[in-house]
């Protein structure tokens, strides 16, 4: 079994295509094709199940539609319907960081040069101006702009994202 702290958000499901079990999706990182994965987690009740991918093609940049493995009709996927699709970092190769979505840093650890260890990213919120991780702490949910100039060192096997935080950003949450 797949934790979900050893995976990413790429995606999420759409409505059933045609009648012979086809379902839209939507993604914000196509990684799985460009690595010719097997499968995609999908998550279900709080757990990532593997779903092994039979066929798909490509809609437009960021859709495609995907056939399952044994699920031949429209309402066998159906019930799959606006489900998160994740992607596991071990499939993920170490030399495309620059195609990794913000999405990917979600389960990373955050540690700051001067405070240490800040916490875990449990949510990032592309909706602000500013792409902002939020990362819960001891203390509450911490908000830090998700800044390439702050991150100073990425540690992929370990999942920890190293920054440089501006002096007094921590006390001004």
């Amino acid at each position: 079994m797949i934790a979900l702290d050893e995976a990413y958000k790429i995606g999420q499901l759409g409505k059933p295509h045609g009648f012979r079990g086809e379902i839209s999706f939507s993604f914000s990182s196509d990684v799985w094709d460009r690595v010719d994965a097997d499968y995609l987690l999908l998550l279900l009740d709080g757990i990532l199940v593997p779903f092994f991918l039979e066929e798909y093609r490509f809609r437009g940049e960021h859709s495609a539609l995907l056939k399952f493995v044994d699920l031949d009709t429209a309402a066998d996927v159906g019930e799959y319907s606006g489900v998160e699709v994740y992607f596991p970092y071990s499939l993920t190769p170490e030399d495309e960081e620059e195609d990794y979505t913000w999405a990917y840093f979600v389960g990373f650890t955050v540690c700051d040069a001067e405070a240490g260890e800040l916490g875990k990213i449990t949510h990032v919120n592309e909706d602000t101006q500013n792409v902002l991780f939020e990362v819960a702490t001891k203390d509450g949910t911490l908000l830090i702009p998700a800044v390439e100039d702050f991150i100073k060192e990425i540690d992929h096997t370990a999942h920890i994202v190293h920054m440089q935080l501006p002096e007094g950003l921590i006390e001004l949450n």
